[in-house]
């Protein structure tokens, strides 16, 4: 016959409804700093957009109408606005595919007949299987002649592009607006004392 303990079974009830609100609090304790967390990384972003919106539009402008380009303050430490530069062959929001394709191919012809085609990198790549080391090692000097279909990527480095859009613009050279996107502005840079 079975015999029944009913304080062992309470002692064990209790010791389980214990756990159980630990575990509780420990899962509404996680919600509460994943909450924080999601509320400090938005405060840190729109700190981030005002002092770039800062550093790239107000200072400047302020120092531009006051015709200074550097400023040495009381502590040591100076402010003087630099010159930034972006560029990039992106796809438009409402861009198709095939658009992007052709504007890209337009953009490398581009680069290519000013005398700057060594910065578009071209990778060829092929995956092979596992246990497939010798038919690697034969492409690698046959390439296509074993039948696999190598992926190809064409680009620019985005530095690169940057580097180029940099020099293009400060020796009085366009860019051509519909085959890249360029980005020339002004940034603060402050000198901290050590």
């Amino acid at each position: 016959m079975n015999n029944i303990n009913f304080e062992e079974d309470r002692v064990q009830s209790v010791t389980q409804a214990d756990t159980a609100k630990t575990l509780s609090d420990k899962v509404i304790e996680l919600k509460n700093l994943e909450d924080e967390i999601g509320n400090a990384e938005k405060s840190l972003s729109e700190l981030k957009e005002k002092a770039k919106y800062i550093s790239n539009i107000e200072v400047p402008q302020m120092m531009e109408e006051m015709h200074i380009t550097k400023l040495k303050l009381k502590d040591g430490e100076s402010v003087e606005i630099k010159k930034i530069y972006g560029a990039s062959i992106s796809q438009g929001r409402n861009e198709s595919d095939s658009d992007f394709l052709s504007r890209r191919e337009k953009a490398f012809t581009w680069l290519r007949n000013q005398g700057l085609g060594d910065i578009i990198k071209n990778d060829v790549s092929v995956t092979f299987g596992m246990g497939e080391d010798d038919k690697a090692q034969q492409y690698a000097v046959l390439a296509r002649g074993q039948g696999f279909e190598p992926v190809q990527k064409i680009g620019v480095h985005p530095m690169t592009l940057k580097a180029v859009v940099r020099e293009r613009l400060e020796a009085g050279q366009e860019m051509p607006s519909d085959l890249f996107k360029t980005y020339a502005g002004n940034s603060t840079k402050i000198t901290r004392r050590k």
